[in-house]
């Protein structure tokens, strides 16, 4: 696993998660059990801290920063889909953020939520729970999303990591 610490900060992995090799894990940054973290993702705690939960997806190509006194959170059972920015905001359990979505400052996206493939959340926003954020800058869709959405996109990541854990292998 690729990981730095940043002086005396080291990221915590839980030994049942997976990041891929190819994946870059800086400072400080906790990562949860069952928690996958895939190929040219990369998670830079060096201004705050990041935080992943348990059984959370971070996809390939994603982003996780942090800014001054503003940490990212990221709960469980989430899926933060291929080239997400996430940056000083918390993504609360069972939700997803879409691929290529940005989520900034002080956003919150709470549980139950989607934020839809290429949207961008600005500074501040609430997205509520069952709502999706769609579009630029996001608007909201309430109460569509539904019970157990999030939890069947995210459990094939689990098993996935499992697998990879057991199976991958570099072949030069």
């Amino acid at each position: 696993m690729p990981l730095y610490a940043l002086g005396d900060v080291a990221p915590d992995v839980h030994p049942d998660a997976f990041v891929h090799p190819d994946a870059t894990v800086i400072g400080d940054v906790s990562i949860g059990p069952e928690s996958t973290v895939w190929p040219q993702a990369v998670l830079r705690g060096d201004f705050g801290k990041i935080v992943i939960g348990a059984r959370t997806s971070i996809q390939d190509g994603s982003v996780i920063h942090t800014f001054p006194e503003l940490p990212t959170r990221v709960g469980d059972d989430c899926v933060i889909g291929h080239l997400v920015h996430l940056e000083g905001c918390t993504v609360q359990d069972r939700a997803l953020v879409g691929n290529g979505s940005i989520v900034m400052l002080r956003a919150v996206i709470e549980s139950h939520s989607i934020v839809g493939a290429g949207a961008v959340v600005p500074n501040g926003m609430t997205v509520p729970s069952y709502a999706m954020a769609l579009g630029i800058p996001a608007k909201l869709r309430e109460g569509v999303v539904e019970e157990g959405e999030i939890e069947r996109i995210a459990a094939p990541y689990i098993a996935n990591g499992y697998r990879y854990r057991a199976e991958l292998r570099r072949i030069d």
